[in-house]
């Protein structure tokens, strides 16, 4: 299976100017344009990756990283040394879930699912499942600005909730240059602004989280080695954050490997 987005479920900076489908499956052919700030990758350092990953979610949690992965049968909830890329501890979802985005809240590690419309709730330092919140339509990404949990659907709105509850607060809907930015994909929230990956592009959009405008985009074009490249490596995916030290940490599905990036205006 290379790819969820077409897949019948089986179950029906800018802190610096360098940084330390919905009604349809087909994947958007070009990235949308508009007046955003355009950055490119200005250094990047290898680390290795389970390239039998499938992720959807990345981001960090007291200088360790977290990442959730797909596939029906082969989901799963991991935490991982970022120096290394060893992975530490795994929990494996149901076999009938197919795992997407994740984020982590007041201690609780949040990870969505694809069609099954349930968000799992774990306690992140025992790996202990706690909850399970349901909510309509697709889960795709999450991320959280400290108050609320960000969630993607594929479609170009981004729905606000509530931790505690999971009830939507407020949508957000993203456009660049006055057009909606369809296939928001996986989210995190990095220093008042919302990055998001768009789904079959090697690009990230920076989104403002009021007014939904997406002010800079960073161009991840030829992110991932070309000896790297095969059959079996999958579209850029993951986005995370380590706000201990500002680092920034890249990579992809079924990636055999991320990458430790910093970033600078074009």
């Amino acid at each position: 299976m290379r790819s969820h987005r077409f897949l019948v479920p089986l179950a029906a900076l800018t802190a610096a100017a360098v940084f330390t489908g919905f009604a349809t499956r087909n994947q958007p052919s070009a990235a949308q344009t508009g007046n955003a700030t355009e950055y490119v990758i200005a250094s990047k350092e290898e680390i290795r990756h389970d390239m039998s990953a499938y992720t959807q979610g990345l981001f960090f949690h007291d200088g360790v990283l977290y990442e959730s992965t797909g596939q029906y049968g082969a989901s799963s909830f991991r935490k991982v040394d970022p120096a290394t890329g060893k992975v530490l501890r795994t929990e494996v979802l149901p076999p009938d879930f197919f795992g997407e985005g994740s984020c982590v809240f007041d201690g609780r590690a949040y990870i969505l699912t694809w069609y099954e419309g349930k968000c799992l709730v774990y306690d992140i330092a025992t790996f202990t499942k706690l909850a399970e919140f349901q909510y309509q339509g697709q889960g795709w990404g999450l991320t959280t600005d400290g108050k609320s949990l960000i969630m993607s659907d594929g479609s170009s709105t981004l729905t606000f909730r509530d931790p505690l509850t999971f009830l939507e607060q407020r949508t957000l809907e993203v456009r660049d240059g006055g057009r909606n930015v369809q296939y928001i994909n996986e989210l995190e929230y990095i220093n008042g602004e919302i990055w998001a990956n768009i789904y079959g592009l090697d690009e990230i959009y920076i989104i403002d989280p009021v007014s939904g405008n997406v002010t800079g985009k960073v161009d991840c074009r030829g992110l991932l080695d070309s000896r790297y490249r095969t059959s079996a490596v999958d579209v850029f995916n993951g986005i995370a954050w380590n706000p201990a030290d500002g680092s920034l940490y890249l990579t992809g599905k079924y990636w055999p490997r991320m990458y430790k990036v910093t970033i600078k205006t074009k």
